[in-house]
């Protein structure tokens, strides 16, 4: 912005003050124009004088005193005229926004003393707002976007831009005949004030008929419209994409198409010029004239500077060789990185060796014919080390469970590989925002650097309350998640706000009853036990009473019933091989089924009454490495095998099962199960991930006579929530197909899915992350070896939606339809809906 000399008027003697005000994103620009003549009041130019008074004169609505205040002067200062004071109380009053003209007139001069008299103009204001042409919801809507707010100063360029605004707006959506007319009309009810009439006609929407290529040989016109990822064709059927032509897409899609020849080694491809066509049947044309160049390879690839690392280890990362395609982009991502965190660059490369200063840039040196030389030339400079470690944001989580989390250290090197791994492990402990953003403040004189993670909280706790009716009864549902507890805290009364939190730690209630069942768990887990190691320790005790129920009349018989307790202790630890990645968990756990009265099948055996026992190891090896989020992951894998297994009782004792009555013969539960899963994560963008997974289970048995244990079966089938049972089953879901149907009535001893899940995220904010997915899935249950065939399997689709909240889990909806019939049946399963409630991923 230009700064105003003062001009200043009287009689004969004046400075002639004009301005043109030009209002542009909220900033004043002014045009001046000064012209001196004599009259008979004389005053010294440049002497400083004493500010006696102002006046004001052509306002409307604004008092004097406000305009006084406006300027900034105040009486009894010393002046010059002209002078920096008076420049600065008309720059002042334009910027106001208030007033289209200012003029400045000097009134009398006493001695030392000067009156100063202002002359301004108003800009009127804006009172009403119609607009015409289009829905009056969708009027409310424009006028609110341009903020046409009551009030406001009407100017030139308010009104410019409003119409340009309301124009782009249909043009962007393909009307792009749209025509905009504004008219601006004096309120007589009140002083100064306008109205504004706008008309909006905005045709017919326009669509794209055809995109013709010319000078383009080396790609075919229709790779090139498949590199335009916003500008499509109109054709029959196109749902997914509109052929709308929208100006900055457009431009978007131009730079792809550059990019695309780019990648094939054509450099110097460009467009040469592009323009548009109107058709008879209110469709375009947009004709794209291209000079395509000739295609380079790469010669010679040379490093400069490198004393870390060797040529051929260089090499390595680039991946690159002599006589390659010449591609610009690839060579960049491979020096300087992708963005994403699993970048594999020599940038990359060296910044997680303590090199954070270095430098390293790509530059060609010689073009010869088609081929190019490149030379690598990097700066290594000195290894920095981290200075200090801070952590903000986190008000509820104590530091030292965050700090146990961090890769970086003071005192190590700086090392961009672990920063980005002490990120991941702030988001696996699911107390934040997955956006945790590291601070990096380098201090290049000392080669040091420090790094702050600034976290924001969310919810430790969950609450799942829920009601549902099956199996012919109500059933109700609590459940107290604590994901952020702290034990030590327990008996301090100033720790409940409203409990002790921020040591994080897990404990969980759930209680769940209907008229045929009800249970009560309780469990602990410390992560890190004794606080120096990722040791952790988990602790649960459980109880369920079962009613036999009758499927006919639904009638509760609470004289048969199924009593189970159970407890279990476990531990886990980190291992650092073969990398840090990976956990051993084991579990002992033990249970006792008590039956009265209450029969199921157990092979050609009926079992009605008895105490059966199940004391049993479970060890599982597992890596994770997915990340950074918990809830939705963007990249790595997780991948588990796990063994469960009791002692071979029968092999032991020495006893013949083949006479045994069942209660005898299952006193002590015996069998064996493995168990398989891996998950993969295949990230397109920030927000689209494809989520592959594959399962294996297989339940055995030690001796041929007892045969399959009763319990620890597989339930396939539906949406893959266990409700009450505490029998070891483990219930695996695939939707399009009802709860369990896929295996038999005692469930199958071995099972296979494989699942492909395209997820897309809306929102990852703290309050709640919302994202929604289509997936294609197959699996089976089978009972025995004999029948298992692993491509014998049911298949099914769908879409779905899941919302997480951090204070009541995960809540979803399937909508999924099974392509093959329920066993024992003829016809497809077709459209299931599937509810998911309280569960996280």
């Amino acid at each position: 912005m230009k700064l105003l000399s003062a001009t200043i008027v009287f009689t004969a003697l004046f400075f002639t003050y004009s301005t043109t005000a030009q209002v542009k994103n909220d900033s004043v620009s002014v045009v001046k124009k000064d012209t001196i003549s004599n009259s008979n009041i004389s005053f010294e130019k440049g002497k400083e004088y004493i500010l006696g008074g102002v006046s004001v004169t052509g306002l409307q609505k604004f008092s004097e005193e406000t305009v006084r205040v406006f300027t900034g002067l105040r009486y009894g200062q010393p002046i010059k005229l002209p002078g920096d004071k008076l420049t600065s109380a008309i720059k002042k009053l334009y910027e106001s926004k208030q007033f289209s003209d200012v003029d400045v007139y000097l009134a009398k001069v006493d001695g030392n003393t000067v009156y100063l008299q202002f002359d301004v103009q108003e800009l009127p204001q804006l009172n009403q707002v119609n607009i015409n042409g289009i829905k009056r919801s969708k009027a409310k809507e424009l006028i609110k976007e341009a903020e046409l707010k009551l009030g406001v100063m009407v100017t030139d360029n308010l009104l410019v831009t409003t119409k340009n605004y309301f124009a782009k707006k249909y043009t962007d959506k393909g009307f792009l005949k749209t025509k905009v007319s504004i008219d601006v009309r004096k309120d007589t009810s009140d002083i100064n004030t306008v109205n504004m009439s706008v008309f909006i006609d905005k045709g017919k929407r326009i669509k794209i008929k055809d995109i013709i290529f010319t000078g383009n040989k080396a790609l075919s016109a229709r790779n090139l419209r498949k590199a335009m990822k916003n500008t499509k064709e109109k054709f029959f059927g196109r749902f997914w994409k509109s052929s709308k032509y929208i100006e900055e897409d457009y431009q978007e899609d131009l730079e792809s198409i550059i990019d695309k020849y780019s990648r094939l080694g054509y450099r110097d491809a460009r467009v040469l010029s592009e323009s548009m066509t109107w058709n008879d049947d209110n469709t375009i044309n947009i004709n794209i004239n291209l000079e395509e160049g000739r295609q380079y390879r790469f010669a010679e690839i040379l490093f400069v500077g490198n004393k870390e690392y060797t040529d051929e280890q260089l090499n390595q990362v680039l991946r690159i060789d002599k006589g390659d395609i010449y591609n610009g982009a690839v060579l960049k991502e491979r020096v300087k990185g992708d963005g994403t965190p699993t970048s594999f660059d020599i940038s990359t490369t060296y910044q997680d060796n303590g090199f954070l200063f270095s430098q390293v840039n790509a530059v060609e040196t010689k073009v010869e014919n088609d081929s190019i030389t490149v030379e690598i030339r990097i700066r290594e400079d000195e290894k920095a080390r981290i200075k200090k470690v801070t952590v903000t944001g986190n008000d509820k989580t104590n530091d030292h469970v965050l700090f146990r989390e961090l890769r970086v250290k003071p005192g190590s090197l700086f090392s961009r590989k672990e920063i980005i791994r002490s990120i991941r492990e702030i988001g696996q402990l699911g107390f934040f925002d997955q956006n945790v953003t590291p601070d990096v403040v380098p201090d290049y004189q000392n080669k040091t650097t420090d790094i702050n993670f600034n976290v924001v909280e969310k919810g430790g706790s969950q609450i799942e309350l829920q009601g549902g009716y099956g199996g012919g009864s109500f059933i109700g549902t609590l459940g107290l998640s604590f994901n952020n507890f702290s034990i030590r805290n327990i008996f301090k009364k100033e720790a409940y706000k409203p409990l002790p939190m921020g040591d994080g730690q897990k404990l969980s209630l759930r209680l769940q009853s209907s008229r045929t069942f009800n249970t009560y768990s309780f469990s602990f887990t410390e992560p890190w036990l004794g606080g120096k190691k990722p040791r952790s320790l988990s602790f649960s005790i459980y109880s369920s009473n079962q009613f036999q129920l009758n499927p006919q009349t639904f009638d509760v018989d609470k004289s048969r019933s199924l009593g189970i307790i159970g407890a279990s202790i476990g531990l886990g630890e980190r291992l650092k091989w073969p990398d840090d990645y990976f956990q051993l968990s084991q579990t002992i756990s033990y249970q006792s089924f008590k039956l009265n009265n209450y029969g199921f099948r157990v092979g050609a055996d009926v079992l009605s009454n008895g105490t059966l026992n199940n004391l049993s190891y479970n060890a599982n090896l597992s890596r994770n490495s997915a990340g950074p989020s918990l809830i939705f992951p963007t990249y790595g894998s997780e991948f588990s095998f796990g063994v469960k297994a009791t002692l071979p009782y029968s092999l032991l004792n020495n006893k013949d099962y083949s006479g045994l009555e069942p209660a005898e013969k299952y006193k002590w539960l015996e069998y064996y199960k493995l168990n398989a899963k891996g998950k993969w994560y295949t990230s397109f963008t920030d927000k689209l991930v494809l989520m592959s997974n594959a399962e294996l289970g297989y339940l055995g048995f030690y001796n041929n006579e007892l045969g399959q244990s009763p319990f620890e079966r597989y339930f396939v089938g539906g949406d893959g929530i266990a409700v009450f049972q505490l029998d070891g089953r483990e219930v695996v879901g695939l939707r399009g197909y009802e709860n369990n149907r896929l295996s038999s009535i005692e469930g199958g001893t071995i099972y296979n899915k494989f699942q492909l899940e395209l997820r897309y995220s809306i929102t990852d904010s703290p309050s709640a992350s919302i994202y929604t997915l289509g997936f294609l899935e197959a699996g089976n249950s089978y009972d025995n070896f004999r029948d298992f065939n692993p491509f014998k399997v049911k298949r099914s689709a769908g879409l779905g939606v899941r919302i997480f909240m951090p204070a009541f889990g995960l809540l979803g909806i399937d909508f999924a339809h099974g392509f093959d019939p329920l066993p024992g049946q003829s016809e497809k399963s077709g459209w299931q809906t599937h509810f998911i409630i309280g569960r996280q991923f």
